[in-house]
């Protein structure tokens, strides 16, 4: 009796992904060439990346951002738990806050906030008196809510789902067990939503870095503006907008850093796996590489 011959499996070749891979390092080197010939003073765009007023943009930028990322979480917190109670009133002003905020632009509220005082010529504060509106509503603080109210809209939307995604079962329990409605959000309900709430909210700050970029529309001077008013003076208007865009990236690929490993901080215990990290998806294809 002769032994069955051996079976090699032979994988199927796909031809497709490498004309597509050609395709997209044609077009990439093109579009290399073509700045690498362009009238651009690189040297420039390297020097302004460290210039004080740039720095000072990239700051502010920064600080807005984290400002109003922790205005719109508090706020999506509370209105998330406003949309889940019981009181008719309480839910549907709830409602009415995503409804309106999430459905304008926020260039829009932004421009509302800085003209408050065409409307309100004085505000009042119970205790401490009445001052000027345009003396209260600075660039920044339009900025700040125009930017932080507008994110607690979705940011309350994100909550709500995430407090969703818990099993009822986990605050029957709870109230069985003679807990407050409040403790039992604070510690059963939202400890196990963060998993579901971490990614969209790191998103949302991502987009925050960015989206802060409209807040030069009401003379906050973050990073565009910044870089608008060095290139309104001296004409290089290219070389200042890749500075600009180089701390973008720089910002956002730290902060995209950051969200990663806090997912994975908050995905132990779950019933996935964790997220592979960098370093252990560069140690499997060096083994790979090594075992072919």
């Amino acid at each position: 009796m002769t032994a069955p011959e051996r079976l090699v499996a032979v994988p199927v070749r796909h031809y497709g992904r490498y004309v597509g891979a050609v395709v997209v390092l044609v077009a990439l080197g093109l579009l290399v060439r073509a700045f690498a010939q362009a009238d651009l003073q690189w040297s420039l765009t390297k020097h302004f990346f460290t210039f004080h007023t740039i720095v000072a943009g990239a700051g502010r930028t920064l600080l807005i951002s984290v400002l109003s990322q922790a205005l719109g979480i508090v706020l999506g917190v509370v209105v998330a738990v406003m949309r889940q109670s019981g009181n008719p009133v309480t839910s549907g002003v709830g409602w009415l806050y995503v409804w309106l905020f999430r459905g304008t632009p926020v260039l829009l509220q932004l421009f509302l906030w800085y003209n408050l005082g065409l409307v309100f010529q004085t505000l009042s504060f119970p205790g401490l008196g009445s001052a000027q509106t345009a003396d209260v509503m600075t660039p920044f603080l339009a900025a700040l809510l125009g930017l932080g109210i507008n994110e607690g809209a979705y940011m309350a939307e994100i909550v709500r789902a995430g407090i969703a995604a818990v099993d009822e079962g986990q605050t029957e329990a709870a109230q069985a067990l003679g807990m407050s409605r409040g403790l039992t959000l604070r510690r059963i309900v939202l400890p196990q939503a963060m998993r579901v709430i971490i990614p969209p909210t790191g998103n949302e700050f991502i987009n925050m870095l960015k989206t802060s970029s409209l807040a030069f529309a009401i003379t906050y001077p973050e990073l565009t503006l910044a870089a608008r008013d060095i290139y309104t003076n001296n004409l290089k208007v290219f070389e200042l907008l890749f500075a600009a865009a180089a701390w973008y990236l720089l910002m956002t690929t730290v902060f995209s850093i950051g969200q990663f490993y806090l997912e994975r901080r908050f995905a132990r215990g779950s019933s996935r796996s964790l997220p592979v990290t960098p370093i252990q998806r560069l140690r499997t294809l060096v083994g790979t590489g090594r075992q072919r």
